[in-house]
């Protein structure tokens, strides 16, 4: 059977293994400096002000406040900068890291980066290759249909490389919030390698996405080429 093949069990459960864990990591990582007040006493909304405005993004760009947790995002199509009540209102390190990550997207979009060009190039695409790509390799590998099952494969591929393009998004918003926060003094120094870990946790995340969307790929290719052989 397609579902139950030694493909999967050699490349994909080892990646959802990793992701799994860096999932575990990045909740665990944040949780740990979520309790660590800076010594500042700044909010993440304030910090998430002060360095829109260092910007020149303080009349463009709006911060608000959400529910849940970790679900901090800039939506580009909105302009605004949404942030998690812990984050908004928390005045931990961690609060402080997300916070300047997010403002890090909303300059990378004021200044065209070039990987997010890219990324919302592809972006419809990745949408319906995420959801539809492997069911379309699915159909046209039990029609034995090659056409199809490679339009399949070409469609999940796309998924990949938004995945991939989405890495340098991340750690480059990452880069930018460190700089930021030391760049305006809103951590000590002493404080700032613990706003680095936060980052690099969730930055983690992304590349074990994409480690189980490569593998995924590559169990597909090499499933069909079994056949075929």
């Amino acid at each position: 059977m397609f579902f139950y093949d030694y493909y999967y069990i050699i490349l994909v459960v080892p990646a959802l293994i990793l992701s799994f864990i860096a999932q575990i990591n990045v909740k665990r990582t944040y949780s740990r400096f979520s309790r660590v007040e800076n010594k500042k006493r700044i909010s993440g909304a304030q910090a998430a002000h002060s360095l829109l405005s260092y910007a020149g993004l303080s009349d463009k760009v709006k911060v608000q406040c959400i529910n849940g947790s970790l679900t901090d995002h800039y939506d580009p199509t909105a302009n605004v900068l949404r942030l998690s009540q812990s984050v908004y209102s928390g005045t931990s390190i961690a609060s402080i890291g997300v916070a300047c990550h997010e403002v890090g997207h909303a300059i990378q979009h004021a200044n065209n980066y070039m990987p997010i060009r890219v990324r919302n190039a592809i972006l419809p695409v990745a949408n319906f290759g995420s959801s539809a790509g492997f069911l379309i390799a699915i159909v046209g590998y039990f029609m034995g249909a090659e056409l199809i099952v490679n339009i399949g494969i070409i469609l999940f591929a796309c998924v990949v490389l938004f995945q991939l393009v989405t890495l340098p998004v991340e750690f480059n918003a990452s880069r930018r919030a460190v700089t930021l926060i030391s760049e305006n003094g809103l951590l000590y120094e002493d404080e700032i390698p613990a706003a680095r870990k936060v980052l690099f946790a969730a930055a983690m995340t992304y590349v074990a996405s994409l480690i189980v969307s490569v593998m995924s790929l590559l169990r597909l290719i090499l499933r069909t080429k079994r056949r075929d052989n």
